[in-house]
């Protein structure tokens, strides 16, 4: 982390400042009206600089950068996320290059509600099947933000779950091209988030700045929604912000 980013301490204060902060949310949900029901986790841990600050991936995201609005011109969007991770932490994946929807895109660890479940039955799998965590709902959940309706016909639950120091995520080679740890101070960064304007839409696209990319919808909406809602301790809402019309898919 750099001298004004400094690193957010992983502790018990933190956990129930979280935790204390989620409660106090009167989440949004929304009825699925023909929609498939998806779960996602965001995963607190802890992170070390030097041990997870390094983003060794070869996808070209430069080049899709490209398709990205409202960037021009804007030499520091490297899409690379290098020296991101210090301290209190969330876990970002880059999705595998071989899935047929939204390959090697960022996410968080999730996907479809299958049917029997719940959407925290599905998050749990979920996390295990991608990162390899069993985590128990009663010892490492604490909390949940509002749904997004995705443009490519899902709603989206998501769920906040802190980890302990004695779990190492490892990624699923069939689904994740790798894990990242986002220091929680990066989420805080001043220009973020980003709000760009669309012709495709009169809604505004969300952006959130990591390191040398941009984190968009839905993704975007639920770490913002996090840092504002679990962190700040503020009362926002993100399911009307927008997506790029890439991940309308």
């Amino acid at each position: 982390m750099t001298a004004d980013r400094p690193e957010i301490v992983f502790d018990r204060t933190l956990r129930d400042r979280l935790a204390a902060n989620l409660a106090n949310h009167d989440v949004r949900l929304h009825p699925l009206e023909g929609r498939r029901h998806a779960a996602v986790a965001v995963i607190v841990m802890d992170s070390d600089a030097e041990v997870h600050g390094a983003d060794d991936s070869d996808v070209d995201r430069l080049g899709q950068l490209r398709d990205v609005p409202g960037i021009d011109d804007q030499p520091e969007l490297t899409g690379r996320i290098d020296g991101t991770a210090g301290g209190a932490s969330i876990l970002l994946t880059r999705r595998g290059s071989a899935l047929s929807a939204h390959a090697r895109q960022w996410a968080l660890p999730g996907g479809r509600v299958d049917d029997g479940e719940t959407p925290i039955e599905a998050a749990l799998r979920e996390i295990s099947e991608e990162v390899g965590l069993d985590l128990d709902a009663s010892e490492h959940l604490i909390g949940r933000l509002d749904d997004y309706p995705t443009r490519s016909g899902y709603v989206m639950s998501p769920f906040v779950f802190w980890v302990g120091s004695d779990r190492e995520p490892i990624a699923n080679p069939v689904e994740v091209a790798s894990i990242h740890r986002i220091a929680l101070g990066e989420l805080a960064r001043p220009d973020s988030p980003r709000f760009v304007r669309i012709p495709e839409s009169d809604r505004p696209v969300i952006q959130v700045p990591i390191g040398g990319d941009l984190i968009h919808a839905p993704t975007g909406a639920v770490i913002y929604q996090f840092r504002a809602v679990a962190y700040d301790g503020d009362s926002v809402r993100v399911d009307e912000y927008e997506q790029p019309v890439f991940a309308w898919r």
